[in-house]
């Protein structure tokens, strides 16, 4: 059964097919290296991050692609698959990981110069399935079922990596798994999650040992406990959430469809509607200093969240965009379905 759409770039990939074509076209591009193109600044692109003072960004068809001048000039990695890839994160300037399509979790042990497959949808199939059996839960033995029948494909949507041996990643159908050994092993944990319904799992972001989850019709979970156990927030409002952030040691901010904003400063025990200025879903997010943060919408609107409110910054709307990385306090990079793109701040704000 179809659920609720995926933002932009993603959902086009995975949508674009009926399911059987989709999942058998994803096989094969598992085991495809990304091809070597002339532009990958010009492909559509997802998500990008700092290794150091290097730049990583990851999008469609396996591409992976660094810039050690700010952005200015770029140049492709060599990756072992060709899935679309939908977020990526360093812990420093060596160790990161990417996820995206068909289950794929990548590893680079060299500032994304090169990457190892970690793990693919086939294998997560498996280890939810062998989870389900020893829990005796006839449901959940059902559920890895169909998702090993189903094959390899379902996205991983966002990852959170607290240092170089602890992480976790989400996505599609209540896909959650996590590591303590940087990625050698993993473990389900949609056991500790209350998804009974196994919606999708857009955004996972940590602050200290706290960890909160935003996903599909108002689903937001929070642990503080460094992900040991999960409790679901009483978020008033029952549509998706694609992005969730910190903003300071007890505040949180929940942004999804129809330009919907939510910011509690109790840990999510008490919620506050913030006005946006536009019913467009919010697809991006990135930090903006302390208790501030940047947002973008699938219309190109580009709003800088601080002192509790929402202010649209002047500039030409930028194209669709799923992911957002500050350069310094006068640029961003926005990653878009046109490529990279450099957007200046200085001046330019309301």
């Amino acid at each position: 059964m179809m659920k609720s759409l995926l933002p932009i770039a993603v959902a086009a990939a995975m949508w674009s097919s009926p399911l059987a074509s989709f999942a058998a076209s994803v096989g094969n591009a598992l085991q495809r290296p990304a091809v070597q193109v002339s532009h990958p600044e010009r492909a559509v692109l997802m998500a990008a991050a700092r290794a150091g003072q290097r730049i990583v960004a990851v999008g469609e068809r396996g591409i992976i692609m660094l810039s050690d001048d700010g952005g200015a000039k770029w140049r492709q990695s060599k990756v072992p698959t060709s899935v679309s890839l939908t977020a990526v994160q360093f812990v420093d300037d060596r160790q990161g990981w990417a996820v995206g399509h068909g289950g794929v979790v990548l590893a680079s042990a060299d500032g994304g110069e090169s990457w190892s497959m970690q793990m693919d949808g086939k294998q997560v199939a498996a280890l939810m399935l062998k989870a389900a059996q020893a829990s005796g839960d006839a449901r959940a033995q059902a559920e890895a079922e169909r998702l090993e029948a189903d094959g390899p494909d379902k996205p991983f949507l966002d990852l959170n990596f607290v240092d170089a041996q602890h992480g976790m990643v989400m996505g599609a159908y209540g896909m959650a798994l996590s590591t303590q050994d940087g990625g050698k092993t993993w473990m389900p944990i949609g056991d500790r999650l209350d998804n009974p319904g196994g919606m999708h799992l857009y955004s996972v972001k940590a602050q200290g040992s706290s960890i909160v989850i935003a996903g599909e019709q108002g689903l937001a979970l929070l642990s503080v406990d460094a992900g040991a156990s999960f409790r679901r927030l009483k978020v008033p409002y029952e549509g998706t959430f694609f992005r969730a952030a910190w903003l300071g040691e007890r505040s949180l901010l929940l942004a999804g469809l129809r330009g919907q904003l939510w910011r509690s400063d109790d840990m999510g025990e008490v919620w506050t509607q913030v006005t946006s200025p536009a019913p467009v879903s919010f697809s991006a997010s990135a930090s903006a200093g302390q208790n501030s943060l940047w947002l973008a919408n699938q219309a190109g609107g580009l709003f800088e969240f601080k002192a509790g409110q929402l202010s649209p910054v002047r500039q030409v709307a930028l194209p669709p965009t799923a992911g957002l990385l500050a350069l310094d306090k006068n640029r961003l990079l926005a990653l878009t379905v046109r490529g990279a793109v450099i957007v200046p701040l200085s001046g330019d704000r309301k």
